[in-house]
């Protein structure tokens, strides 16, 4: 085995570690980054039961009527409701980040301010959309 190069090993130990979660304090623009990329995985698992419940459509009325047992208990309409959350809190992510790579609201007012409104206009959202279904649906 080839002896390992003193030089290289003094210049590793001498570089600076890489900084993890728990060096830098919480801030609203980290936890609505962390927020996007929790509600885009979170959305791939309630496209994939909306499929099974689709799928349960197709099937006929016996396996409808089980999709629908269960997307009509509560536990099912707590995942709906947090899918929907899901759902708006990524969309007006997107246009967040959208509207950063138009080179606006970079500033630290702006990126407070765009994480503010992502945070209230998916919460306002969901709200309104339940709403709606309530009174409409």
């Amino acid at each position: 085995m080839a002896d390992a190069d003193p030089v290289s090993e003094s210049l590793a130990a001498a570089r600076p570690l890489s900084p993890h979660l728990s060096i830098y304090k919480p801030i609203l623009t980290m936890m609505m980054s962390i927020a996007h990329r929790v509600t885009g995985a979170a959305l791939y698992a309630g496209a994939l039961l909306l499929a099974i419940y689709l799928f349960g459509l197709a099937l006929g009325p016996s396996a409808f009527a089980a999709v629908s047992w269960i997307a009509d208990s509560i536990l099912g309409r707590l995942f709906v409701l947090l899918f929907s959350w899901a759902l708006f809190h990524h969309l007006l992510g997107g246009v967040r980040h959208a509207i950063w790579d138009r080179g606006l609201y970079l500033d630290r007012d702006g990126r407070e301010l765009l994480a503010k409104a992502t945070l209230g206009g998916g919460l306002a959202l969901t709200a309104l959309l339940w709403i709606a279904s309530a009174l409409f649906g």
